[in-house]
């Protein structure tokens, strides 16, 4: 009945797609730091290739501390874009509560 709407009167799907691409980078960190602490051997978090941020060469010197850096920078964009979320569908909810 709804289906399309939240898109066009919300930047709901802007804000989901925005936490998606989020988890993406932080896996795709998580993974450059695992293997950078493991020196390429042992557990490492499968992440898809193309990927934004997808380690492209498995011999690449990691800093680990940028890395924990953009980890972290990454972590404040994700929880920025879910408070918008949640914003949204509170305002949403609102909204259609008093029609």
């Amino acid at each position: 009945m709804l289906y399309g709407f939240i898109g066009r009167v919300s930047r709901a799907d802007a804000l989901r797609t925005s936490l998606d691409v989020s988890a993406e980078r932080t896996r795709a960190i998580a993974s450059r730091v695992s293997q950078a602490s493991l020196g390429g051997d042992g557990f490492a978090l499968p992440i898809d290739p193309t990927a934004p941020g997808a380690p492209t060469a498995p011999q690449e010197p990691v800093d680990i501390e940028a890395e924990m850096a953009n980890l972290a920078d990454e972590q404040l964009h994700f929880e920025a874009a879910a408070k918008l979320l949640e914003k949204t569908y509170q305002q949403l909810r609102a909204t259609i509560r008093e029609r």
